[in-house]
């Protein structure tokens, strides 16, 4: 029964993401937020819950949950409140969470996703700030679970989209969309694998036509994209074939087994009011002034929707160019660099999207490691615009950058590769040729034009590849037709 194409119900889809955020401290503890330290050394007596330790909010933490905001249209409260989550985990030494409940400082936004045939605006309900809980190790001690709680207060945005979501593939475009956001405002790493960006979805079907939504439930321990995909697509058909066998839906949260893929029970679902919200009593509300709205708002970088539209408009490039080129910060600003050392705009992205992401592909590495200056690589692409070099020996020379300091074209003259132009070089190449090829002159010049291609080919084999093909041609058509 297929996940999209099913006549008879539709699914039902919103996501909860939490972004761990690039603070450099922990929410409301003075201590370092840095991932993958030693267990246990990133605590204070607040992280572990002792009592009459009082938090202090994180300045940065307010700053960067109001960048994603603005940046998916939000609209930001004035004044909002932190509210205690009360529950009981192992990794919870305080037995609360410090979040926000019913005053969000970021909510009414939007996020626009694309697909192969159709763009959609899935809405945002709210966006707030909340610190994490430690984390609980299962598979290093056969007996017993370890804890380690570097994570506790680490600060966190949870994003909260409405219910718009009606397949897994919006879904996956809609979580695609926030990494790529967070990691253009430089808030979040969006790496999944470590945990900094996680995602549970609230999954229902219903019969198509209807309004009221089926009964819901949670989807938790997607630890990538494509499980997340993968999870909501095998809940959205378990949901049905439960439903047409007779069964009914119970409103529970369950775990995504990535090794079976499937899904199992973890818990009934708890309401709100299990966690018995009030309000943070050891701190004051948050309140957003104008002037530091209008700072935040100066701080913005171009978003990739933007930078994406503006790519084709200003440089002429093509969707998937654009697309590409734009899927990171970090590239567009490469690109954009580039561009500032020579303005080929075609050129330069041609080069990028060829052997650059080849390299990043190859070692698995991002922009931020590579070895070439977009300096040097302007260089090497002016040598090729130049007709200094074929593109043959463009990448030859390309791919010794990658392991050297030197020049494009000092590469290029110690590998031998730079073309020659000089008619002195040339012609008596030519005439040679010529002279050894009676009976394809006579063809030519009887109107077998296409024999050129033999002409230019004998004399860049006889000059080893030195001769500028440009150059070859233009003398061998003035000396067949002079």
């Amino acid at each position: 029964m297929s996940t999209i194409l099913n006549e008879k119900y539709e699914a039902v889809i919103g996501l909860e993401v939490h972004a761990q955020l690039l603070t450099n401290s922990k929410a409301f503890a003075a201590v370092s937020a840095e991932y993958g330290s030693a267990p246990n050394t990133q605590v204070t007596p607040l992280c572990l819950g002792h009592p009459g330790t009082l938090p202090v909010l994180n300045e940065n933490l307010v700053r960067f949950i109001i960048k994603m905001g603005l940046a998916t249209s939000c609209k930001v409260a004035e004044r909002s409140i932190f509210a205690r989550k009360n529950y009981f985990y192992p990794d919870l030494p305080k037995g609360y969470q410090i979040s926000q409940y019913d005053t969000p400082i970021c909510y009414d936004g939007h996020i626009d996703i694309e697909l192969e045939d159709y763009d959609k605006t899935i809405g945002i309900t709210r966006i707030h700030m909340e610190e994490d809980a430690g984390k609980s190790i299962h598979d290093q001690d056969p007996y017993h679970t370890l804890v380690d709680l570097n994570r506790a207060g680490t600060p966190l945005i949870e994003i909260v989209s409405e219910p718009d979501l009606r397949t897994p593939q919006e879904a996956y475009s809609y979580l695609s969309k926030i990494k790529q956001i967070v990691q253009y405002l430089e808030i979040c790493d969006g790496n999944m694998e470590e945990g900094s960006l996680r995602c549970d979805a609230n999954v229902s079907v219903r019969p198509r036509g209807r309004e009221k939504f089926g009964t819901r439930t949670e989807l938790k321990n997607m630890n990538s994209f494509r499980n997340v995909e993968r999870a909501i697509a095998f809940e959205i058909e378990r949901q049905i074939e439960l439903i047409e066998s007779g069964g009914e839906v119970v409103q529970q949260t369950l775990l995504w087994d990535a090794n079976k893929l499937e899904t199992r029970k973890m818990r009934s679902k708890e309401e709100a009011h299990d966690y018995r919200y009030f309000p943070e009593p050891d701190l004051p509300p948050v309140v957003v002034t104008d002037e530091l709205l209008d700072d935040i708002r100066s701080d913005l970088p171009e978003l990739p929707s933007v930078r994406y539209r503006r790519f084709i408009d200003e440089f002429d490039l093509s969707e998937d160019a654009a697309y590409t080129l734009t899927e990171t910060r970090q590239l567009a600003d490469y690109y954009e660099n580039t561009l500032n050392e020579l303005h080929e705009p075609k050129a330069v992205a041609n080069l990028i999207l060829t052997e650059v992401l080849r390299v990043l592909n190859d070692k698995s590495i991002t922009i931020r490691d590579f070895t070439i200056t977009e300096a040097r690589l302007s260089e090497l692409i002016q040598m090729k615009l130049d007709d200094k070099v074929n593109s043959s020996a463009m990448q030859e020379i390309f791919n010794a950058m990658l392991d050297s300091d030197k020049t494009a074209e000092e590469l290029a003259k110690e590998m031998n590769l730079v073309q020659v132009s000089d008619s002195g070089f040339i012609d008596p190449i030519i005439d040679e040729v010529i002279a050894n090829n009676p009976d394809e002159v006579a063809k030519y010049r009887g109107g077998k034009k296409a024999l050129i291609g033999f002409f230019i080919g004998q004399v860049m084999k006889q000059s080893k590849g030195k001769a500028n093909p440009k150059q070859v041609r233009e003398r061998i058509a003035e000396k067949l037709e002079g």
